[in-house]
């Protein structure tokens, strides 16, 4: 009997908390360098010396009347969990959303400036912010109290779109005798970007995500507040020189604003684009070569085509004013990965002999030399974050990793929520995330130094979400 009343209880106070009419409210917060602050992205960081489109953090805050939901995404090449937990604790502190209700991710500009390592150079689950790091976890609670301050009625929609044009894997099968030795000596089954219209090319060692997931929030019959959106492209690129910028994602979210009837009207309306899983995805098609463009006309064109497509999507959704709202945050016992003995003599052996560092181009032997000395000397604990968001009958589940298109395909097949998608780079940078399978096949994304955790990462994570989906679902 006591257990039938709780199931009672607990399903008529859920209706209940669902008949609560849903608020929205969405912002940004500019968070654009320093010039002279190092660009990352590639082996060796060079200083930024123009700013060619601002960065920013971008905002979307809910409430059913019971529970607050935050959901930000910043133009950065990703961020240390660090940095996530320190822009959490003010932004429980000011607002009183709960840490776990917020989902904080970077987008995967490779034009930004650090904000992933410390003072120190190494693998650790905790360190003192830099500076940069101070300024962007104020910046991004400043923007979450903006958006509760801009909290009203709203009605939920949410859609689809397949735009499988501009997202092509990068992992290749070569043919027999093509394959040219890693870093590390040995010859991987797959190459990272092979080069297109490479004659060696067989096929690839996997399939993109083409679908973009679009939660999009308006006034009551109204003005658009916001939409958020994940697609699987890793970035696109092309800037000038030593430019800041924030890559595709804010030229989408410039679009798409400019789409709104009354966009720019205050408040103003406020796209966000998060990265899904693009670990082994990206904007180039190896089959057919394209000519060279100049810097940003590819990025604009991505970006203004995806915008359309959302947008006709948007005509075509189906509104609710009620979205019952639900967070289940974890920090996994994820390990870092392994290093034998002798990876770490190759590493002291490359150090003594290979050239340093020159021309602002990196020797790849030697980078790989010191990150797997240092991977060797990872903190104790991962603290691998995963994070669950329930919104109406909507999921989405993090990684804190560049994760495998397959990966968050899993999840969507996989997730007790017909409406699910993945978002990466959340809560923090533990670098790549291959699929066993995909171990096997080595490559770039499986090198240790670019890959920092254990071969069966994906595995506990995929498990650790499909289990929180199943506890708010």
């Amino acid at each position: 009997m006591r257990t039938l009343a709780l199931l009672f209880f607990t399903a008529v106070f859920s209706l209940h908390a669902a008949d609560a009419p849903l608020r929205a409210g969405a912002a940004t917060s500019n968070i654009t360098p320093e010039l002279g602050g190092e660009v990352v992205g590639g082996f060796a960081p060079f200083p930024c010396t123009h700013i060619h489109d601002e960065l920013h953090a971008r905002c979307l805050v809910l409430d059913d009347g019971k529970t607050k939901l935050a959901l930000v995404v910043c133009d950065l090449l990703g961020l240390h969990r660090s940095v996530s937990l320190k822009a959490r604790e003010f932004i429980e502190a000011e607002t009183g959303i709960p840490a776990a209700n917020v989902l904080i991710s970077g987008t995967h500009t490779h034009s930004a400036v650090n904000a992933l390592g410390g003072p120190v150079r190494g693998y650790f689950s905790d360190f003192e912010l830099t500076d940069y790091q101070k300024f962007v976890a104020r910046r991004i609670a400043d923007g979450v109290r903006r958006a509760a301050n801009l909290l009203r009625p709203a009605e939920i929609a949410f859609g689809t779109v397949d735009v499988p044009e501009h997202v092509h894997i990068r992992r290749w099968f070569l043919k027999e005798g093509s394959m040219p030795p890693n870093p590390f000596g040995k010859i991987d089954k797959v190459k990272m970007n092979p080069g297109a219209g490479n004659p060696a090319l067989v096929e690839p060692a996997g399939e993109p995500d083409p679908t973009i997931s679009i939660i999009a929030l308006r006034e009551p019959g109204g003005r658009m507040i916001s939409v958020y959106s994940a697609y699987s492209l890793h970035y696109v690129g092309g800037v000038n020189g030593a430019d800041i910028s924030a890559d595709y994602y804010g030229y989408y979210c410039e679009a798409l604003k400019q789409l709104q009837t009354g966009g720019g009207e205050y408040p103003p309306f406020v796209a966000m684009m998060a990265n899904g899983t693009s670990g082994d995805a990206n904007n180039v098609n190896f089959r057919t070569p394209q000519p060279r463009k100049k810097p940003y006309e590819q990025m604009r064109y991505v970006a203004e085509d995806v915008a359309a497509k959302v947008h006709a999507t948007l005509q075509n959704l189906k509104w609710q004013s009620e979205a019952l709202l639900a967070s289940r945050y974890r920090e996994l016992d994820v390990k870092w990965r392994s290093i034998p003995a002798e990876l770490i003599a190759w590493a002291k052996e490359t150090e003594a002999k290979a050239p340093r560092i020159q021309g602002g181009k990196a020797d790849l032997p030697l980078a790989y030399a010191g990150r797997v000395q240092r991977l060797a000397q990872a903190s104790p604990e991962t603290k691998f974050p995963a994070q669950i968001l329930r919104i109406g009958d909507i999921c989405i589940g993090s990684s804190p990793c560049e994760t495998f298109a397959e990966t968050g395909v899993e999840f969507r097949k996989r997730s007790p929520f017909a409406k699910s998608f993945m978002v990466e780079l959340a809560h923090g940078y533990y670098g790549y995330m291959p699929t066993p399978r995909h171990f096997e096949l080595g490559g770039y994304e499986t090198w240790p130094g670019t890959n920092n955790t254990e071969s069966q990462a994906s595995v506990k994570l995929m498990n650790a979400l499909l289990e929180m989906a199943a506890e708010v679902k």
